[in-house]
């Protein structure tokens, strides 16, 4: 049985989508500043953390998402090689938090936690299918992977996880990434092949009644 969160749609596209971008920099490169736009959309909208975006959360739509990109931007820059460490994430997204008047380790504020592709698949499992079981969408990096060609819109990429399903195969994940619904084999994507790797964010409120 799949579990999916109440997730958003912006003109009728599943989350936001980094090919809106017309700033070039943003469309080659800012699918790490999209995550964490798509994040505080979600918090936003359905967690009663209005001030994380400055639109108007009842009426999303395209131009606003695209002006939310840029105001992401310099907190979660792109680079030449990407964002391509969690931690990276996790202070940009802390800066703006801050800035937004939602600090981490307030009464009202968010945590995020790094998980490290050096765990083990059915670690991963868990961790993510918790995460979304508390209404929480999980912010995920994969850097190469040895699929290169089935992955090829994965490689170097941050995007989210928002839904899951368990089959005889295992864990399948519902990703949400350039306004598209994925169905992932998290065993297979997990499983990348290279040293290096990247992970995923977990995220948890500083107060659980939100």
């Amino acid at each position: 049985m799949e579990k999916l969160l109440d997730y958003f749609t912006i003109d009728d596209e599943f989350g936001g989508n980094q090919d809106w971008f017309t700033n070039i920099v943003m469309h080659i490169g800012g699918c790490a500043a999209a995550t964490a736009c798509d994040s505080c959309i979600y918090f936003a909208k359905h967690k009663g953390m209005e001030s994380l975006y400055p639109y108007d959360i009842n009426h999303l739509n395209k131009e606003d998402y695209k002006r939310f990109s840029q105001i992401m931007k310099p907190y979660i820059r792109p680079r030449v090689n990407g964002v391509k460490k969690l931690n990276w994430y996790i202070e940009g997204l802390e800066r703006y938090l801050k800035d937004a008047g939602i600090q981490a380790g307030s009464d009202y504020g968010i945590r995020m936690e790094k998980f490290t592709g050096e765990h083990s698949y059915e670690e991963a499992s868990v961790r993510i299918k918790r995460q979304i079981d508390g209404g929480f969408p999980v912010p995920y990096l994969m850097l190469r992977h040895r699929l290169s060609e089935k992955y090829k819109d994965f490689i170097w990429h941050w995007f989210l996880a928002v839904g899951y399903e368990e089959t005889e195969k295992g864990t399948w994940i519902i990703a949400a990434t350039y306004g598209e619904r994925v169905r992932l084999l998290l065993k297979e994507l997990w499983d990348t092949g290279y040293e290096e790797k990247g992970g995923v964010i977990l995220y948890s409120f500083s107060r659980m009644e939100y």
